[in-house]
């Protein structure tokens, strides 16, 4: 049988880059991977680009010849939800801290199930069409179990992310393929009791002791949990 190849679903204001860890991880145990650079996160993008930009961004790299393990964190559950249908050869999904909302809701619905307000929510700052984060707060919420200089320089990679991005709601229907939540314990950016509700919508649930980027603070646990 193919050996799947695992499509890397960054979250907001982030990038490919995000996977770097994980990809090293992955490489060094023969792992397929792909990443990609959201159109909603890139600086300079198109202000309207939004949920279903960022999934026909997911769809047009997704590889037809093999199996596809969509792997998603933070925002980029609600890419994965929405994109997921349109993979034909999708054989299981994971979502890392992510968002997971239902038909109809939007990142930003979704994530207002649970009124508890982070870290994140104190760093994000508004510029007309888009969001930005204030770099110290967006330490202190992404990568507080970072060591310093990894957290310093991940943060400098942050881009902007349009607003369009989280108010635009999924259409996509619910399908049949095995999912894993990774819920993170220690997340100062989606409270652990909003990963709960949204692990409730996965087959699987793990919980990681981490922040909210373990492909940084704990890539080789993660590997193993996306790879069980």
């Amino acid at each position: 049988m193919t050996d799947p190849t695992y499509l890397l679903i960054h979250g907001a204001w982030g990038g490919a880059w995000c996977w770097r860890d994980l990809s090293i991880e992955f490489d060094r145990r023969g792992v397929n991977w792909i990443a990609l650079d959201l159109p909603s996160s890139k600086i300079g993008t198109d202000p309207a680009s939004d949920l279903l930009d960022d999934a026909a961004a997911v769809a047009s790299i997704a590889p037809s010849d093999c199996p596809v393990v969509l792997v998603a964190h933070s925002y980029g559950g609600a890419v994965l939800t929405e994109v997921a249908p349109h993979i034909a050869n999708l054989q299981r999904t994971v979502f890392i801290a992510a968002l997971v909302p239902n038909r109809g809701q939007s990142a930003t619905d979704t994530s207002r199930e649970i009124r508890t307000r982070t870290l994140l929510d104190e760093a994000i700052q508004v510029d007309g069409d888009f969001l930005f984060l204030s770099s110290d707060l967006a330490t202190k919420a992404l990568y507080q179990d970072c060591d310093t200089e990894l957290a310093l320089w991940a943060t400098s990679r942050l881009s902007t992310q349009t607003i369009a991005s989280f108010r635009s709601a999924r259409t996509s229907l619910d399908i049949d393929v095995p999912s894993r939540y990774l819920r993170c314990s220690k997340d100062e950016a989606i409270d652990p009791s909003l990963q709960e509700l949204m692990a409730a919508r996965c087959d699987e649930v793990e919980t990681i002791d981490s922040g909210h980027s373990p492909f940084f603070s704990q890539s080789q646990h993660l590997a193993d949990l996306i790879l069980q």
